[in-house]
């Protein structure tokens, strides 16, 4: 039974268990419809504007339907063919073919948010159709029997219908001319329409000879008479020769109506008079009432669609067949919406195609299991809104080269709500005229407020009630949450699928949660009782100030009165006073975003892109107990939101919405986030929090804010986060609103390879110390490590390269750089592959070099002509003391030529074994300490014999000195190796 059922009338006033009960869409026996058709776009009026591209893909052409597993035969288009003699005359069929090839120009545009979040599609693109049921009055009115999620996802559905057939005859064998399609936010319904006017364009509509469609919203904003055939040449030009056809010919038309939400309709005579004249101006509602009554143009067929709280507006007497938009009911839509869409070429926006596909496919396959497990993501996309919104998402995360302005994770939810809520009222009937996202950010948002800072997801009928009835005062209230409910409540919230759970309520994507929290800050809907009567009081003195102002003026001059100007004056204090109320409220907001930002509790969770990964491919690895107590809930993507919130571009979006940030709000906010946000930066955060914090930065989006922020941060630690593209983005973005040169910049085992250093290329020219060790950088990196070394205005001293596979490739590129570079001091290429030949070609190049002063070669493999090769040339170069060359397969002969090397004779100091002659080397815990941190790294086997021979060189050395101060030191770095060696055997180290 479907979520529309509800109906106003019949949910129970008080009870929310009645939302829970039913979902848009029942599962079993699934239409279908693949067919080549254009993509629609924002362009062409506020018809096409309305029409949102939520659930369509691209496929090779044709048109294929799908039932229940099996294929159905393809349309024919060449069947559909509109013929010059089924019209009057050919000029009449050539002012149609234009007209079809202007609507398919139309919607061949896409939204904005297409263009901008993902690859496009072409005008031959495929569409995964939501599911349709036929549906009655009656089951519309009647309550829905209870259901939860697992039950319907089981439940079979014998009432689905297709789109071509909307208008088959009836039961009763009748010809149906009016259909209402009605549906919840986020179904599809404007997808479903759109698909319609394409498939008539290219001739995959045969039952009709001309299709009119008409936006409700436009119809809405103009009152004034216009007689029918004005408003339809006033639409398409293209259709003048046609026009005065209608009412005379047999021609078959279908007139489109979308959104009969916006437009008050009186089907009383006494409200809107009969009119059956197409060139008799009436307003534009009587229009559509006489249309619908079939008054005006009998013959001609309607398609309305509507929101499920206005289906009941219509009289049933005038309704051929009513059906209802389920969404994506199966889980096998959501898989090949996810297929196609993700597989388009293009979407990963890499140059090779090999990888790109692969990453594509890795990513449908993840994700087609996690719907397997029918987690909450599952829910989630019963609505094909939602779906889109999880492809954007995933483009964002694993497809973006590059992050301009333009492109964040806020600005993704906001242009989200954007195509779902875009003029959209919550009841066109209500007085107060309030936009429905307006209302979702005051009363959700108060629920996802309370949810965040209590830490919880989960919500009971008690707390819906408690946060949406107990301040319903009004008749006008009650009426705009009936609709609310009725029409918006499923979109963002759904039931719990988790077991032990399944009545509560949960939101839709668990981020939305955290937006809708944010937005509700920002926004300033979060207030005291004392804060909102302290408004109202201050906004009527403010209003009856001005009038006073002028009663004062004139009888102060008939009256000498005093004292009446010291009454005026009182009135003016209050408003003051309470706009440095309001002052304080700002501070408020920016200092709840500090706290939630730098929240102790979560510096160790993983940073905040990849909590959103996961809870769209979900986690890998065995699925939890049910008796297993739940991880902590963690809401650290809140005051990243309202970071992003507060950005130009977003408040603009959300101004459309009909919620209002002034920029004197958010620059304040800004100011006082600067005695805050910065000051807690500067403490150490770890790694993942310090992703987090740059990642707020760059959703801010403030470019001085961030620069000062910046400039603060001198050392940048990001051991061990996994910088995908996005990050090192993010990273390039935020460090490159300043020129401040980073004293270190740690990007340890961080998944790096040749596409992210392109990426950090100017961020890596500033950096002093650069730590790389531990990440995929072979060859083609080091190639763009020399262009790195070699710039102008590098200032890189201190680079560390170990545990990456350079080999000998690798060690051509970085000898190149040594050569030519200036500011490089510290070296290390420990475990990178060279072996003796990679060595001696940068032994070649280290001539050219003239500040080198330590390089470390250890466990590359060298035998004693590379080693003892490197030493020579260290010998004669100018800064270059100290060379380690550890873990190598050095002979009993060249250990002895290495160990006689003297830095005040030679120059250079070999660090070979922890020994020196018959005393402990100065550098042995060095050594031990490197081992130690790479050992998880290294082969074990081999490392095990090292510490063998090193541990045998320790106990002859100690057997060669009488001295015991020496004796007791070498006992002391025995016991150390041997400790080590004992922990390397068992298996703990």
């Amino acid at each position: 039974m479907s979520w529309a059922m509800q109906c106003q009338s019949c949910l129970p006033w008080g009870s929310w268990r009645q939302l829970r009960r039913s979902l848009p869409g029942n599962r079993g026996t699934r239409s279908v419809y693949l067919c080549a058709a254009s993509v629609p776009g924002a362009a062409g009026g506020n018809f096409l504007r309305k029409i949102l591209h939520t659930s369509s893909i691209s496929l090779p052409r044709g048109c294929v339907r799908y039932q229940g597993g099996s294929q159905g035969h393809a349309v024919q288009p060449g069947s559909s063919r509109h013929s010059p003699s089924q019209l009057r005359n050919v000029a009449s069929s050539d002012a149609i073919k234009k007209h079809q090839k202007s609507l398919s120009a139309w919607f061949s545009h896409q939204p904005n948010e297409e263009r901008q979040f993902g690859p496009s599609f072409s005008l031959d693109a495929v569409h995964v159709d939501p599911v349709i049921r036929e549906s009655s009055l009656e089951e519309i009115l009647k309550p829905s029997p209870d259901l939860t999620i697992q039950n319907q996802l089981q439940q079979h559905c014998s009432q689905v219908i297709s789109l071509q057939n909307l208008f088959d005859v009836d039961a009763c064998g009748r010809q149906v001319k009016n259909v209402v399609l009605y549906g919840t936010v986020g179904t599809g319904k404007s997808t479903l329409i759109k698909k319609m006017v394409v498939d008539w364009c290219h001739g995959r509509l045969p039952r009709f000879e001309l299709v009119i469609p008409f936006s409700c919203e436009d119809l809405s904003h103009s009152h004034a008479p216009i007689s029918l055939q004005r408003l339809i040449t006033k639409k398409y030009q293209h259709l003048r020769e046609v026009v005065p056809m209608l009412g005379a010919s047999n021609l078959k038309v279908l007139f489109i109506l979308n959104g009969l939400e916006h437009l008050n309709l009186d089907f009383r005579l006494a409200g809107t008079e009969l009119c059956c004249d197409p060139n008799e101006p009436v307003p534009p509602s009587a229009i559509v009432v006489n249309l619908l009554r079939k008054y005006l143009l009998p013959e001609a067929s309607i398609i309305v669609t509507t929101r499920p709280s206005v289906v009941r507006r219509i009289p049933g007497k005038y309704v051929g067949r009513y059906a209802e938009i389920c969404g994506f009911s199966d889980t096998n839509l959501q898989k090949l919406y996810f297929q196609m869409r993700l597989s388009q070429p293009g979407c990963s926006g890499m140059d090779s195609a090999g990888s790109s596909s692969g990453e594509q496919e890795n990513l449908v396959e993840m994700l087609s299991r996690n719907l397997e497990r029918h987690n909450q993501i599952a829910a989630a996309c019963f609505l094909p809104s939602y779906c889109w919104l999880v492809c954007t998402t995933l483009h964002f995360l694993y497809f973006t080269r590059t992050v301009p302005p333009s492109q964040t994770l806020t600005g993704i939810y906001t242009s989200f709500l954007r195509l779902n809520f875009s003029g959209e009222v919550l009841d066109s009937t209500d007085p107060t005229n309030i936009s429905m996202m307006k209302y979702v950010a005051k009363m959700v948002g108060k629920l996802a407020y309370e949810g965040v800072m209590s830490r919880k997801t989960c919500f009971s009928e008690d707390d819906l009630q408690q946060c949406f009835e107990v301040e319903m005062k009004t008749e006008s209230e009650l009426n705009l949450l009936e609709v609310f409910r009725s029409d918006v409540f499923r979109f963002f919230l759904t039931p719990c699928v988790q077991p032990g759970k399944e009545h509560t309520f949960v939101f839709t994507i668990p981020a939305m949660q955290e937006y809708l929290a944010a937005l509700y800050v920002v926004l300033g809907e979060k207030k005291t009782l004392a804060q909102r009567v302290g408004k109202e009081l201050s906004e009527v003195i403010g209003k009856v100030s001005e009038d006073v102002a002028v009663v004062l003026s004139i009888i102060s001059k008939v009256l000498p009165l005093r004292f009446l100007p010291v009454l005026f004056n009182l009135l003016k204090i209050f408003p003051r006073y309470f706009s440095r109320l309001s002052g304080k409220d700002r501070d408020a907001i920016a200092h709840t975003m500090a706290e939630e930002l730098f929240k102790e509790e979560d510096y160790y969770n993983d940073d905040v892109l990849d909590q959103i990964n996961s809870s769209i491919l979900g986690v890998e690895g065995p699925m939890r107990h049910p008796d297993e107590a739940p991880d902590d809930e963690v809401f650290e993507l809140f005051p990243i939101f309202m970071g992003g919130i507060l950005s130009r571009r977003n408040r603009a979006i959300l101004e459309q919405l009909g919620c209002s940030i002034k920029n004197l709000a958010a620059f304040e906010i800004a100011k006082a986030m600067k005695k805050t946000v910065i000051r807690n930066s500067r403490k150490g955060l770890p790694p993942s929090e310090l992703m987090d914090y740059l990642f707020f930065l760059h959703e801010f989006q403030n470019e001085r804010f961030t620069a000062e922020a910046i400039r603060s941060l001198r050392t940048v630690n990001l051991s061990s986060v996994k910088m995908t593209p996005l990050k090192c983005s993010v990273l390039a973005s935020v460090m490159g609103t300043t020129c401040h040169e980073v004293e270190e910049l740690n990007l340890t085992s961080c998944n790096l390879d040749t596409s992210s250093l392109r990426i950090l290329f100017p961020v890596l020219l500033r950096c002093k110390a650069l730590h790389l060790q531990l990440n995929s950088l072979d060859s083609d990196a080091c190639k763009e490590i020399r262009d790195l070394l070699l710039h102008d205005k590098c200032v890189v001293s201190n680079l560390r390269l170990a545990n990456n596979p350079v080999g000998e490739q690798g060690a051509q590129y970085l000898a190149e750089a040594l050569a030519g570079n200036r500011s490089l001091t510290h070296l290390s290429l420990l475990h990178t592959a060279l072996g003796d030949r990679g060595t001696e070609i940068i032994a070649q190049h280290l001539a050219k070099n003239q500040h080198l002063q330590e390089l470390n070669l250890g466990y590359n493999s060298l035998t004693d002509t590379a080693a003892l090769r490197v030493v020579e040339v260290a010998k004669k170069h100018a800064t270059l003391d100290k060379v380690h060359l550890y873990f190598n397969d050095i002979s009993e002969d060249g250990k002895r030529a290495l160990h006689s090397l003297r830095t005040d004779r030679d120059g250079v100091r070999a660090l070979v074994f922890l020994t020196a002659g018959t005393d402990v080397s100065d550098y042995w815990s060095n050594i031990l300490n490197v081992v130690q941190r790479n050992l998880p790294f290294w082969d074990r086997e081999r490392v095990r014999q090292h510490l063998a021979l090193i541990l045998q060189d320790l106990e002859s050395s100690r057997r060669q000195t009488a001295n015991p101060w020496r004796k007791a030191k070498f006992l002391r770095v025995e016991s150390e190796v041997k400790k080590m060696l004992g922990k390397l055997q068992h298996g703990t180290l």
